[in-house]
């Protein structure tokens, strides 16, 4: 493969596989928060959030990291303004003490946080605006979650630039994702050389395979991963592979404080990506580098789809990184281009229609059934199976496949989030 191709791919790898602590939504709006306090430059006395219905769905319900159990936008906020660490990115709640979380209940009881609903706004947007006194500070985030595009302080603008997720690789690409393909991807996987991507790759399987330990070892959520090893044959690797990857999310959406390495911008996307093929290289006996070369191919081809799609829609993001996992395992059993191809169609063939209603600990579920998917793409595709052009979704060939599914969940699923919006909050 070309240089420029090849770079652009280890520079993705790079940047996209990074640590976060808890779901990165509420982490986002701390981030926003600590920021705007930073800005403020003392403890406000009111604060209120602007966001999206897609931030809005997918904080409800779930457990804010480092919070005690607490639930709620007004908790991710205020624990960010409180004690959260700017500087820390994905990983602000990192500092977090026993006493930051009293005061923040303090804080919330006394009504100095409220959030509403931003009209017409990016699926990815935040507004945190801070006021103490006759001060005042606003921090805006859109597309993603630590992407600050707008800063102001007492009605002056400090910062802003355009909302556009660019990337310097080379110093030339700007829209860098629009060079992924299934074909190069897999490429790149059989030109790898492993240093320079095994840092990144190492940290995924570490932290990772530690918070799906978690989550079979204690009771978080419905236990998804525990009671498919319970109920289920545990020596099938099939089953261990989805075991561990919703024991993560069962751990992760139920406020398990350990860092997660993400994709797409979410902790869920990450372990659904990378833990079943860490099983599956275990089974296998893989070398490790073996397992680096397929996790680097199962992370671009998530990658991949999610671009089509954006951070958040109303399309569950666990199917993509379903999918790509199950790219990931053909690699390791030595599949080439069309077996792979044939792979990715099935998985989202099967489960393409899946909603995204919120992080909450269902997600889990949702992974177990992404991930069962995958494997039974796999499965089909050994034999030389796959769904055909014109069924359904499925089209003559995976990239306008992979195209079709996803903007199925970019433009077709736009009112569902909207629909699922209002169900949530009971209108």
């Amino acid at each position: 493969m070309d240089k420029k191709t090849y770079d652009t791919y280890v520079a993705l790898l790079k940047e996209e596989l990074v640590p976060a602590l808890g779901c990165t939504e509420p982490i986002a709006i701390a981030y926003a928060s600590a920021k705007a306090r930073e800005v403020l430059g003392c403890m406000p006395e009111k604060v209120v959030l602007y966001c999206s219905g897609s931030i809005i769905k997918n904080v409800k319900g779930v457990t804010v990291p480092k919070s005690g159990g607490l639930k709620g936008i007004e908790v991710a906020a205020m624990l960010g303004i409180v004690g959260g660490d700017v500087s820390r990115g994905l990983e602000v709640l990192e500092p977090i003490t026993q006493e930051d979380i009293e005061k923040t209940k303090e804080l919330i009881r006394q009504g100095v946080c409220r959030y509403d609903l931003a009209d017409n706004s990016e699926n990815l947007y935040i507004l945190a605006d801070v006021a103490c006194g006759e001060h005042t500070a606003q921090v805006e985030i859109q597309s993603a979650h630590t992407n600050i595009t707008r800063i102001v302080k007492d009605g002056e603008v400090l910062f802003a630039q355009d909302n556009v997720q660019t990337a310097t690789i080379s110093g030339q690409e700007k829209l860098y994702k629009s060079l992924l393909n299934v074909k190069d991807i897999l490429a790149f996987g059989d030109e790898l050389k492993i240093e320079d991507v095994e840092e990144a790759l190492n940290r995924q399987i570490e932290f990772n395979s530690a918070i799906a330990h978690e989550g079979l070892t204690n009771n978080y959520g419905v236990k998804v991963g525990k009671n498919l090893l319970e109920y289920c044959d545990k020596n099938d690797v099939r089953i261990r592979a989805k075991a561990m990857a919703a024991a993560g999310s069962d751990a992760r959406m139920s406020g398990c404080a350990m860092p997660v390495v993400i994709n797409s911008g979410s902790g869920n996307q990450g372990m659904t990506v990378s833990l079943p093929v860490i099983e599956y290289a275990k089974e296998m006996q893989c070398s490790h580098e073996q397992l680096i070369r397929a996790l680097a191919v199962a992370n671009l081809i998530a990658l991949h789809q999610k671009r089509y799609i954006g951070a958040l829609s109303a399309f569950c993001g666990a199917v993509c990184a379903g999918a790509a996992a199950g790219a990931g395992i053909a690699y390791l059993h030595g599949a080439g281009y069309d077996e792979v191809c044939r792979t990715i169609t099935n998985a989202l063939g099967a489960v393409g229609g899946i909603v995204c209603d919120g992080a909450k600990p269902s997600c889990a579920a949702k992974i177990a059934a992404s991930v069962e998917a995958a494997i039974l793409g796999w499965d089909l595709s050994r034999d030389g199976d796959a769904f055909a052009d014109g069924e359904g979704l499925i089209k003559e060939n995976v990239e306008r496949t992979i195209e079709s599914v996803t903007r199925m969940g970019r433009e077709g699923m736009k009112s569902t989030n909207t629909e699922i919006l209002n169900i949530m909050v009971g209108k």
